[in-house]
């Protein structure tokens, strides 16, 4: 569906923020894309909604240079960035003028998820808090069904139960003919919901993996601080260690997605090394 090849692009004459970055995205997956603050996250985001132009390489959705912005582009893709302004419209003012851009547009859809957020699509959306705001943008970015569906720190500005009904929301979708990109750095907001994980690191992913295979291929498990057991990547904790362990396919262990992002920040190598020998 989405394919990116050979990206690089900088700001002017700067370093490359992302140099030779290929990426494919299929139908039915919800991705998280990680990374540190300054990673290139957004401006990756940016290339993919053609917002931004790499200075080589390209990105075609369904075939379409996302740069040129077609209307058959348009219209299957929608991003909520972490950053927005709204017009001095009601919400149902704002839906009226912007629902007809997307074919698969979806009222019904959108007037429950705003019910799940107790969001109030009366009032104007330039009054209403960011939180406020930020519900509504993706109540109605979930209900345009677009093919491709992403949110840049969409947790960012939401209070801790508005975090849980995103997730619900997002795990709930029946996303067989989209595919949904989330990008934080907020590790612990997410990982639920997702089913592949991808880590932005030096303007290159160096990490892209369909959590089922990570199950497969490691395990997470606390361990006494004395332990002789050779892990790949520990963080010391109170009364022992947080530790990833090559799992050989047992599967067994919960994901700790936050630790594994940890991981492969500090030893990107040794993580990615654990995956090559196990499937040798």
């Amino acid at each position: 569906m989405l394919s990116i090849n050979d990206i690089t692009f900088a700001y002017q004459k700067e370093e490359p923020l992302i140099s030779q970055l290929n990426l494919e995205l299929i139908e039915g997956k919800i991705y998280g894309l990680l990374g540190l603050n300054g990673a290139g996250k957004t401006t990756l985001l940016n290339i993919i909604t053609g917002m931004l132009f790499p200075k080589n390489g390209s990105c075609l959705l369904n075939g379409y240079d996302v740069r040129e912005r077609q209307p058959e582009v348009m219209r299957q893709l929608f991003i909520v960035p972490e950053q927005f302004e709204l017009p001095a419209l009601t919400g149902k003012h704002f839906v009226k003028l912007n629902k007809p851009f997307y074919p698969k547009f979806n009222e019904t859809q959108l007037h429950d998820i705003l019910a799940v957020f107790e969001a109030d699509s009366d009032k104007k959306l330039s009054e209403l808090s960011f939180g406020q705001r930020k519900k509504f943008m993706i109540a109605f970015s979930i209900a345009t069904n677009t093919q491709l569906l992403i949110f840049d720190e969409p947790t960012n500005g939401l209070d801790i139960p508005s975090k849980s009904q995103f997730r619900k929301t997002i795990a709930s979708l029946e996303a067989d003919s989209r595919s949904i990109v989330i990008s934080t750095h907020q590790v612990r907001d997410i990982g639920t919901m997702l089913d592949h994980m991808m880590v932005l690191k030096d303007g290159s992913i160096v990490f892209n993996q369909e959590l089922a295979r990570i199950n497969e291929n490691l395990s997470f498990k606390k361990i006494k601080t004395d332990s002789t057991e050779d892990y790949i990547y520990g963080e010391e904790i109170l009364g022992g260690i947080d530790a990833i362990f090559p799992s050989a396919g047992n599967g067994e262990s919960d994901i700790d997605l936050e630790l594994l992002f940890n991981g492969i920040i500090q030893n990107t190598t040794q993580i990615n090394q654990a995956f090559e020998e196990l499937n040798s």
